[in-house]
């Protein structure tokens, strides 16, 4: 689980837009983009080359 501290800071690297977290799949989803960040032991992947579309 991502702390929703840490959501209200987050943002997507491509398209600076808000971002949700997805638990069943454990990303982080741009709300705006819609692009995918992985999650890895407990801490989000904010890499533009990490994301899957």
């Amino acid at each position: 689980m991502i702390d929703t501290k840490l959501l209200d800071i987050l943002a997507c690297p491509a398209c600076k837009g808000d971002v949700e977290y997805d638990a069943r799949n454990e990303k982080i989803v741009c709300t705006e983009c819609k692009k995918k960040y992985p999650v890895k032991d407990g801490i989000p992947v904010m890499l533009v080359e990490e994301a899957e579309e």
